[in-house]
């Protein structure tokens, strides 16, 4: 059995970060999850993970790891703590992220400063202190959680969509620049699931229904009471992530030669099919609709140069030259 792979996933208090967390140490990966308050979510953490019939996470296959996005001492403090507790981890999983509702007359500028140093500004910095020993180790993969919003602007939601562009431009210049040393960059789009992050717990309000948008807030407003009844809860994105996370099914950016880039689109219950053209053809990649599952986000099998690409068989089998190298499930 060969040693587990280490992979750090913000935001993993909670939604898609949690459940990715639960389901990558059930799949054997060394699990650092950054969180703002670890002290009261490893607790709910590990319980998860027993109710998965494991027994107690050990402290070096779980770890807790303090991280507040805004704050720079608690990022830097954050990416020192990881490297200490595993080294230079294979993959880091950018999941934090924070919502907003509200049109960009009402929305304040304070906002939008929160907003970039979450979803823009805190991972770049997490990854600038990262990317020295993942360089060395010469393999890894930074994986930046994005949404369709990033790819296509949104009305009452300006703020998030500015900011999940950002993350992609900021992730296809990266992926060049990282190629040469082994180092791949997946952009994941995620439809709409039921977490915190379109709730009242990570979205700020500042729609206001008796203002001069009210016509499109009201508008607005009746399409994502549709979206969320058909909304998945978050461990629906795994129920086909047990069958290894070697597999491969999307490749390669035609935008960068170095082929280091891939375009992930999770498809969920309100996901309109028409936008996945649009999505490959602006972002400029393949890319494969997936039904619950982004395995494949995390473990890319692939070198920065581009030159090995391999593809699961059609009736399902492991990636030629992958599965071997795989994670080992826990039982």
């Amino acid at each position: 059995m060969g040693e587990s792979r280490a992979v750090v996933i913000t935001g993993a208090s909670r939604g898609l970060g949690f459940a990715s967390a639960v389901r990558l140490y059930r799949e054997g990966w060394r699990v650092v999850a950054a969180m703002r308050t670890p002290e009261k979510a490893m607790p709910l953490l590990r319980q998860a993970i027993q109710d998965q019939g494991l027994p107690p996470p050990d402290e070096d296959g779980l770890i807790g790891v303090q991280l507040d996005l805004t704050d720079a001492a608690s990022v830097s403090a954050a990416a020192k703590a990881i490297e200490e507790a595993v080294g230079a981890p294979y993959a880091v999983v950018h999941n934090a992220g924070i919502s907003a509702a509200g049109m960009v007359e009402e929305t304040d500028m304070a906002l939008w400063q929160r907003m970039y140093e979450t979803n823009v500004l805190g991972p770049v910095a997490l990854t600038q202190a990262l990317l020295p020993s993942m360089r060395a180790a010469g393999e890894g993969r930074i994986v930046l959680v994005s949404s369709a919003a990033g790819v296509r602007g949104q009305p009452a939601t300006a703020p998030y969509s500015a900011a999940k562009g950002a993350l992609e431009r900021w992730g296809e210049s990266m992926a060049c620049e990282i190629a040469p040393f082994g180092l791949g960059v997946t952009v994941l789009v995620a439809g709409t699931y039921d977490t915190e992050i379109i709730t009242d717990a990570g979205t700020t309000d500042d729609r206001n229904f008796a203002g001069p948008y009210a016509r499109l807030h009201n508008t607005m407003n009746s399409r994502g009471r549709f979206a969320m009844k058909m909304a998945r809860p978050p461990r629906a994105v795994h129920r086909r992530f047990g069958k290894g996370v070697g597999r491969q099914r999307i490749f390669s950016s035609s935008r960068c030669r170095a082929g280091c880039i891939n375009v992930v689109v999770i498809q969920s219950g309100a996901a309109r099919h028409r936008d996945a053209p649009h999505i490959a053809s602006h972002l400029g990649h393949p890319q494969t609709r997936l039904d619950a599952r982004w395995d494949m986000a995390v473990d890319d099998e692939s070198k920065g140069d581009g030159a090995r690409r391999t593809r699961s068989s059609a009736a399902g089998g492991a990636a030629p030259g992958v599965a071997g190298d795989q994670a080992p499930q826990r039982k």
